[in-house]
């Protein structure tokens, strides 16, 4: 029945990978926290995972975070890609940012080993202006928002290899948001065993921050 329902899944519209606590949530969020399943194809997600790989492999996972938002992760900024690689981030650009939003000058790439999570938080304005949009290579996972004033409402977003996430406005802001640990992810009923995830997120640029100011490594997802 689980190969049934991911067949499901892969048919049905932003539905089948957003869920949340009740109709009104959905509602008020369907264009503020978007997953965009199959956004990369398998080629280009194989492009950045080998432009990344090397970069990465020089790294040692850590486990312990300055803000003790990651356990089990490694990660960077990066600015130079390969032509191939930055005809991606330029899709990423036009899908998930508006005309007149300038984005950090650098990527954050997050490596998250297989017991790698990321625990709820709400990215700083410090790093961040008010959109986040994320590509998901290697694993499955799950990110849970939860309000931070009504931890009664909450959204749930499966995100698989290749595709793209959104985070902008009140899902920003309004939020936290984190990865399942491996032993908590399911969507649904439905398992989404957790293996090596790698995440590259452009980020908008914080209000007030010149384009090119370097930052501190944010906790994003």
């Amino acid at each position: 029945m689980a190969g049934g329902g991911q067949v499901v899944l892969r048919t049905l519209s932003q539905q089948g990978w957003v869920r949340g606590s009740g109709a009104a949530v959905l509602s008020r969020l369907q264009d503020a926290a978007v997953v965009r399943p199959g956004f990369l194809s398998t080629a280009e997600e194989e492009t950045l995972s080998r432009e990344l790989e090397p970069e990465l492999r020089r790294r040692r996972y850590e486990y312990d975070h300055w803000d003790a938002a990651i356990h089990g992760f490694r990660e960077t900024e990066k600015s130079r890609w390969s032509e191939a690689s930055r005809a991606i981030l330029r899709r990423v650009q036009a899908a998930a940012f508006g005309p007149g939003q300038t984005l950090l000058s650098s990527v954050h790439v997050l490596d998250l080993e297989p017991q790698g999570y990321i625990k709820p938080h709400v990215d700083s304005i410090k790093f961040c202006g008010s959109t986040i949009a994320g590509l998901s290579l290697l694993s499955p996972s799950v990110m849970r928002l939860v309000h931070t004033q009504e931890p009664g409402e909450w959204l749930e977003l499966l995100l698989e290899p290749g595709s793209l996430y959104i985070l902008r406005g009140s899902a920003r802001y309004d939020f936290s948001h984190e990865i399942l640990r491996d032993e908590e992810s399911f969507f649904g009923e439905r398992r989404i065993p957790r293996g090596r995830r790698i995440s590259v997120i452009c980020r908008s640029l914080p209000e007030g921050m010149g384009p090119g100011e370097p930052g501190q490594l944010p906790p994003a997802c």
